[in-house]
């Protein structure tokens, strides 16, 4: 089992199918972004989260940060979850989980007394240069995409 990330280490390379063609570590590069991972396409929780993040995707877009959601659905499941919401930025699918292992996201959940795998809502902001400069687990939707763009703010503006 590998070591969990933490703030300061190099992102994992990544790349993934998404709702706008290949996203990669390699096409980000230079770039900030921010990596969110979710458990699935309209459902409450997801929906709630997705929606505010594109709502605040032009404050993202002036700090110079991508967003990307990414989650173990089908491009095609991605592409109806963006039309319905009118989402601005890209879904990733990771059917296999490949992207969520390399981040650690991709874990034993308990629910009800049912033990079971699935994707911790996770979030990574990473700096141009691939490092992350924070990382929220167990993720609170609530107030959530406005907290990390208030992250973007302070840990980019002196990276």
């Amino acid at each position: 089992m590998s070591t969990a990330l933490a703030v300061g280490d190099k992102a994992p390379d990544f790349s993934i199918a998404t709702t706008q063609g290949e996203a990669s570590s390699k096409s980000l590069k230079g770039k900030a972004y921010v990596l969110y991972f979710y458990p699935r396409d309209d459902t409450p929780g997801c929906t709630k989260e997705a929606i505010a993040f594109s709502a605040l995707l032009d404050e993202f877009a002036k700090q110079g940060v991508k967003i990307l959601g990414i989650s173990k659905d089908s491009v095609q499941s991605h592409e109806k979850f963006v039309r319905k919401f009118s989402l601005g930025f890209p879904l990733g699918s990771d059917p296999e989980t490949v992207v969520a292992q390399q981040f650690g996201v991709w874990m034993e959940k308990k629910l009800y007394g049912r033990v079971y795998m699935g994707m911790d809502r996770a979030t990574f902001l990473v700096d141009g240069r691939g490092f992350i400069r924070k990382i929220w687990r167990k993720v609170k939707v609530p107030g959530h995409a406005e907290a990390v763009l208030e992250a973007a703010r302070a840990h980019l503006a002196r990276a």
